[in-house]
């Protein structure tokens, strides 16, 4: 008896954690939109946290452009924004992390459904924008981030160095590279230095 007390007092505390956590929608909208370039700002569609802690859209847009808000059970600040295109791979990889799948696993069944034509990803490459800052960088009550870090990261599948003429390791900073040669996550990285 005293274990299944413990066990619903276990759940009961991280639900109120999580709940606490979870920051208003329309500073996590803001929060988000900072990886937006400016002329898809207004009308992103944007996908947060409700109080419950579950990721779900709390702004429907009318462009290409999909934002993820801060997790709020991660610690540091990352936000992002990608092509829509992008979608069905980011949806399928936190389905699987949702039924406990490692990293690995993740990748391992997102590139066999892509060979197999079940997993849809873009012809072209398509754009993911990453702002990255400390915990303490952000305004709770605002949204307002400073001393944030951008990343920009074109996928497109079986990018190769030589296709691409990219190096495959970073060798300057800002230059571009590409990561996962090769592959079905192939993605070109670039990352500006920071001031």
């Amino acid at each position: 008896m005293k274990r299944l007390f413990l066990f619903f007092l276990s759940i009961v505390t991280f639900s109120s954690f999580a709940q606490n956590k979870v920051l208003p929608a329309d500073v996590q909208i803001k929060t988000a939109l900072t990886a937006a370039p400016d002329m898809y700002k207004e009308s992103a569609t944007v996908l947060g946290y409700d109080k419950d802690g579950k990721l779900t859209t709390i702004r429907k847009g009318n462009n290409e452009l999909i934002c993820l808000a801060d997790d709020p059970n991660v610690d540091g600040i990352s936000v992002a924004c990608y092509s829509s295109k992008l979608e069905p791979f980011m949806a399928r990889g936190r389905e699987l992390i949702a039924e406990g799948k490692t990293e690995k696993e993740k990748r391992e069944i997102r590139q066999k459904e892509i060979e197999a034509g079940t997993l849809k990803m873009p012809d072209e490459a398509a754009a993911v924008y990453v702002v990255t800052a400390d915990e303490e960088d952000l305004d709770k009550t605002t949204g307002e981030l400073k001393n944030s870090h951008i990343r920009y990261v074109f996928y497109k599948p079986y990018m190769t160095a030589e296709s691409t003429g990219l190096p495959t390791k970073p060798q300057a900073p800002g230059m571009p590279w590409l990561m996962d040669a090769g592959t079905h996550r192939a993605h070109i990285m670039v990352t500006p230095p920071k001031n």
